[in-house]
């Protein structure tokens, strides 16, 4: 899939079928609207980073994840409108104008029924249907077990801890990505070395506990589709590590059964899968130990039966 900004895209290049929305998350709604795109249009930063940053919400997904999932779904372009102060002057009318007709040449556009565009978030899903230059797709919310898909529901699952029920609206599992970075080493001098990473807080991270996973090092688009590929089970505390007095604040620890390999420095993506139980203080380290020995275990049975090894990208049947 081809990545660019807008303003390099050549005028009248199309014609294209354009998806449109700002695709936090890539979860299933997001991905009915996509559905038969062969480009898809976004955003970077999130308009309220610019217009309300006390109001900016924290993101299921930064750039690199939102990416290789749009590319899992057979799209061919990327097209990334960097928003600043300027862009959100710009009328609907001229959006429709300047930006899809004249610069990307769209012959069908799709979006959701409660998208808005333009200066003051004036342009509509019925705006876009008023003009006759391309065809219009409106796509109406999606439902989960009668509940509505929607990132905001989704940020709450995540921070709750709920990744399982979050995957069921995601059509895949929340992925958390980060550099490794170092640690105290506590966790090789108790012989389950860990991978750790330091959450950023623009992004929502998983409620403190202890999580069955997949993890792949050096993450490609293909992972963001098939963790299993080239990916291990992967047992994750999130935390602060009670047992230990540590003075550290929230950290993602991950064991990667099976790796052997120095990962310092490297990205790690991370594909939670289901909570196992909550983060405590242990009364001693051997008791600590033995719990871990027994987490690991749930977490390779958990990661080895999960459901989502190939499905991840599919899209739910309408």
């Amino acid at each position: 899939m081809k990545v660019t900004q807008l303003s390099e895209v050549e005028p009248g290049s199309g014609p294209r079928d354009v998806a449109i929305g700002m695709f936090d998350g890539v979860h299933l709604g997001h991905r009915e609207v996509i559905r038969g795109a062969d480009t898809v249009l976004s955003f970077d930063p999130h308009p309220l980073a610019v217009l309300h940053p006390e109001a900016t919400p924290k993101l299921i997904a930064p750039f690199p994840v939102k990416r290789d999932l749009i590319a899992g779904l057979g799209v061919e372009e990327l097209v990334v409108i960097p928003f600043d102060r300027d862009f959100s002057q710009q009328s609907a009318e001229s959006f429709v104008s300047e930006v899809l007709i004249e610069r990307l040449g769209a012959r069908s556009v799709s979006v959701g029924e409660n998208f808005r565009f333009g200066q003051g978030a004036r342009g509509t899903a019925e705006f876009l249907s008023s003009h006759d230059e391309f065809e219009t797709r409106v796509v109406p919310l999606v439902e989960v077990a009668g509940e509505t898909v929607s990132s905001s529901h989704i940020r709450g699952l995540i921070a709750a801890g709920d990744v399982k029920q979050a995957a069921e609206f995601l059509g895949g599992p929340f992925l958390f990505e980060g550099e490794v970075v170092t640690g105290d080493r506590r966790g090789r001098e108790l012989g389950m070395p860990t991978a750790n990473l330091v959450p950023d807080d623009a992004y929502v991270c998983p409620g403190h506990g202890v999580y069955a996973a997949w993890g792949n090092v050096n993450p490609s688009p293909a992972h963001a589709a098939e963790p299993r590929a080239s990916g291990h089970p992967t047992a994750v505390n999130v935390g602060v590590r009670p047992t230990f007095d540590t003075g550290r604040g929230l950290l993602v620890e991950a064991h990667l059964i099976g790796f052997d390999g120095d990962l310092y420095g490297q990205r790690l993506r991370i594909a939670f899968l289901e909570r196992m139980r909550g983060e405590k203080r242990f009364d001693s380290v051997d008791a600590l130990v033995d719990r871990m020995q027994r987490d690991l275990v749930q977490a390779r049975d958990i990661a080895g039966a999960s459901p989502w090894s190939g499905l991840l990208l599919r899209f739910p049947a309408r």
